[in-house]
């Protein structure tokens, strides 16, 4: 394996791991609000994405146009679901890397077909 497939390989699997964690961090939010056991079930809810999406990174390690896929549906659907009234950071923040996520992925996914 070349040098740069294996960058197209494993580039999209990091980042996908990458940027769960980081949409698991705004589910902390949720103690702003709730203490103890309170805060279980409003965390779980706000870790559902982040866990979906988890759950996408595991199939996407072997089948990555299933990452793609999901991956560039995200970035639309958080564009559709926040409408484009909010603060341009808020696309940058989620969109862009999700997105990104999904090109690599779909360059990975074309480069194991060529194979």
């Amino acid at each position: 394996m070349t040098t740069s497939r294996k960058i197209f390989t494993w580039t999209p699997r990091v980042l996908s791991v990458a940027f769960v964690l980081f949409l698991s961090l705004f589910a902390l939010d949720v103690f702003d609000q709730y203490a103890g056991w309170s805060a279980l079930l409003p965390l779980f809810m706000h870790l559902l994405p982040a866990l979906g999406l988890l759950i996408v990174s595991a199939i996407a390690w072997k089948y990555e146009w299933v990452g793609a896929l999901v991956f560039l549906g995200f970035a639309v659907l958080y564009v559709w679901d926040v409408g484009l009234a909010r603060p341009w950071s808020w696309y940058v923040a989620i969109t862009a890397p999700s997105a990104l996520v999904g090109i690599l992925y779909l360059v990975s996914w074309s480069q194991r077909k060529k194979r």
